[in-house]
């Protein structure tokens, strides 16, 4: 496929020849500065907005002043991020391709919509209908496309462009499955910094993904490389544009491993214009209580089983009592008594509605104050609302539903049903067998709320606790990125934020490093409340190199042999060596790769099991190799990212230099886990890997 770089005095090819310049690539720049221009001008619009005379007082005021800022934001011209980097020839005007005599129109594709000073589009947003066939067009379905040109830039200066004709191709032109080189050139580009946007490189099967319908849930299972994060955050990007009044209304949350994973892709989303989607982790979803604990593994793993479920529905609803006295209400001069099998019957009825304990422990008091008011009126009185009110708030009422339905404490509930062994018995009875019972019993029961130390896992059944209760409020959407990790507690946590919602679901189940991880996305999609999400694999690598994938892959029938093998679509094949290193030679032969990779442009990622970090952080201060942590910025001092194996899925560097494979192994509380482990850490490299080792490799990475 040609790409097109003119110099002064080239003969104009076919393609410059379509655009009637004797001069393409600057009549493309020129476009380029007057879209600039334009945006700038939209920009000081925006800022030169008076609001004093439109706002009818000062909250308002502030909501405007806000909205009025984020949107200057929005409008920011990067002076390092192409505005638009594609252009669609269509053969006739959208919408009018049945029309005679219909005439073509010409669009090009950016980050965000551009117009002049009439409203007219200089730059239509990638998440436009009329953007679709920049990334799904092909000669076999056109879809009215004649032409479709990529931009290639470098920093912000345009330098090239390359054609592919869809439609009629004139002689010589090359066939649109050919290679393209400027989009080849844009995945390879070096990595530094956070994660970047994928939003000019998209292929047709992740723009299937990101435009899917806001109606349903979607999970992705992508090999490594295959872009799955980047797709989950461009799928927030169209829907925040196809369907912005709503999720204004509801929100948006993408859910990632990890504070340094959340960092790396912050700046995805501003790059293409939205600045108000929330970021999280599934410990802040749940942060009711201070972590200050840890579980074994076997501990976490029996306190993360959907079981607890049951468990934790049985403890809160374990104070429920059916009354055994009658209730004597005191109005004035007049007693209206409430029989016990009456009361019975009430208190029968809420248990066996599906409501939260909290809003049936709010009812009972009105319930049983109707009962009253009937009486009244029976008598000849006629009562009203407030009548009723007030007897619901009479001492005698309240002393009824505090016996009958007393008011629950998610946290306590469950500090009482991990310290006191008798408790967890009834609750877990039938559920769990008595050694997982002894398994999460506290060994050394807390005296209260502010003395005990909260492990994760607890977090997670407190907020399920929580939700028993009293309903947790759903967003509109929610991405859950490296989801295979989650236990089906974490699951149930996520899916209560999009009850009513839809969620894109990211993963890689060869990729799931705890011991509970789950086994299949069908068994996962249960546990959050989305059975019917539909799965799409992802198995074409963008990023990992083809010799360092494949070697990977060889894990792949210990960690998870019914999956797909990815392949990669790069051409630059990329440099991997594997060498062993003698005894007491390990770290200098680190140092040693560390300096060869620095050699080349790019991030460096060296990644260890994580007892080593301390002793390679010391070797490399030593060396003086400068070096960040994960989620810190890099920079042309600071190349280098020291990576605790555990931190590394999810992140990507140019090249990686990888320290002894077995500890990452061993560093696991079982083989599959360091296996899976080890495949996240082979598989962060985009450029080379280099693989240091004095321990025997694991038998499936070991030499022939």
């Amino acid at each position: 496929m040609p790409s097109h770089v003119p110099t002064q005095g080239s003969s104009p090819s076919p393609q410059d020849r379509t655009d009637h310049s004797p001069d393409p690539l600057g009549r493309e720049r020129s476009h380029l500065a007057s879209s600039r221009t334009a945006l700038r001008a939209m920009r000081h619009d925006v800022e030169s907005l008076d609001i004093t005379d439109v706002t009818g007082n000062w909250v308002n005021a502030k909501i405007l002043a806000a909205e009025i800022d984020d949107r200057i934001k929005a409008l920011s011209d990067l002076a390092d991020t192409p505005l638009f980097f594609g252009r669609l020839d269509y053969l006739h005007a959208p919408g009018t391709e049945l029309a005679e005599g219909a005439t073509g129109e010409q669009f090009y594709i950016g980050r965000r919509h551009v117009h002049d000073a009439d409203g007219d589009p200089m730059v239509i947003d990638w998440r436009a209908p009329v953007s679709q066939p920049f990334y799904q067009a092909s000669r076999r379905k056109p879809m009215d496309v004649r032409l479709r040109r990529r931009f290639g830039y470098t920093g912000g200066d345009l330098t090239a462009y390359e054609d592919e004709y869809l439609t009629d191709p004139p002689e010589g032109a090359a066939d649109p499955g050919t290679s393209s080189k400027l989009l080849q050139s844009e995945i390879e580009r070096p990595r530094v910094g956070p994660m970047r946007d994928i939003v000019a490189t998209i292929q047709p099967e992740q723009d299937e993904i990101v435009r899917a319908d806001i109606t349903g849930s979607v999970c992705v299972q992508g090999a490594p490389g295959t872009g799955k994060t980047a797709v989950g955050l461009h799928r927030v990007a169209y829907l925040l544009y196809a369907h912005r009044e709503r999720l204004a209304r509801t929100g948006t949350l993408v859910i990632g491993p990890n504070r340094s994973f959340l960092q790396y892709i912050e700046q995805v989303l501003p790059a293409l214009g939205e600045l108000q989607v929330k970021q999280a982790t599934v410990d802040d979803l749940v942060a009711h209580v201070e972590v200050r604990g840890t579980d074994s593994a076997a501990a976490a793993t029996v306190k993360g089983d959907a079981r607890m479920a049951e468990v934790l529905r049985r403890a809160v609803r374990s104070g429920i009592r059916m009354p055994t006295e009658p209730v004597m209400v005191v109005r004035g001069s007049r007693r209206w008594r409430v029989p016990a099998y009456e009361l019975e019957e009430i208190v029968k009825e809420l248990a066996a509605r599906d409501i939260r304990y909290g809003a049936a422990h709010d009812a009972l008091p009105q319930r049983i104050a109707h009962v009253v008011l009937v009486q009244m009126e029976r008598s000849g009185e006629a009562p009203d609302d407030r009548v009723q009110d007030a007897v619901a708030r009479t001492p005698a009422v309240k002393a009824a539903v505090k016996a009958c339905w007393p008011a629950v404490d998610p946290a306590k509930t469950v500090l009482r049903l991990l310290s006191d062994p008798e408790f967890l018995a009834e609750a877990a009875d039938g559920v769990l067998d008595a050694e997982e019972q002894r398994t999460i019993l506290w060994a050394k029961p807390a005296r209260g709320l502010a003395s005990a130390k909260w492990s994760a896992a607890d977090a997670v059944l407190i907020d399920e606790a929580y939700d028993l209760v009293q309903r947790t409020s759903s967003l509109g959407h929610v991405v859950l990125d490296e989801a295979q990790d989650l236990s089906p507690m974490q699951y149930r946590a996520v899916g209560r934020r999009c009850s009513t919602g839809s969620a894109t679901v990211l993963g890689d189940l060869a990729q799931g490093t705890t011991p509970w991880a789950t086994g299949s996305w069908a068994e996962a999609l249960g546990h959050l409340g989305k059975p019917d999400a539909r799965v799409e694999e992802l198995t074409a690598g963008f990023r990992v190199p083809r010799e360092v994938i494949a070697y990977a892959t060889r894990l792949l029938p210990q960690i998870a042999p019914g999956l797909a093998p990815a392949t990669s679509v790069r051409e630059a094949a990329g440099t991997m060596s594997v060498r062993a290193v003698a005894a007491g030679a390990l770290d200098a032969a680190v140092l040693a790769a560390c300096d060869t990779a620095l050699r080349h442009e790019g991030s460096v990622g060296l990644i260890a099991a994580d007892p080593r970090i301390p002793v390679l952080a010391t070797a490399l201060e030593a060396a003086g190799i400068q070096y960040v942590s994960p989620g810190e910025e890099t920079s042309a001092e600071a190349r280098v990212t020291l990576v605790p194996a555990s931190l590394a899925k999810g992140l990507e560097y140019d090249y990686v230099v990888l320290d002894e494979p077995a500890d990452i192994v061993a560093a696991e509380p079982d083989v599959r886990t360091g296996l899976r482990r080890l495949y996240v850490c082979l598989t962060r490299a985009v450029s080379g890997l280099a693989v240091l080792h004095t321990a025997p490799l694991p038998e499936a990475l070991a030499p022939a």
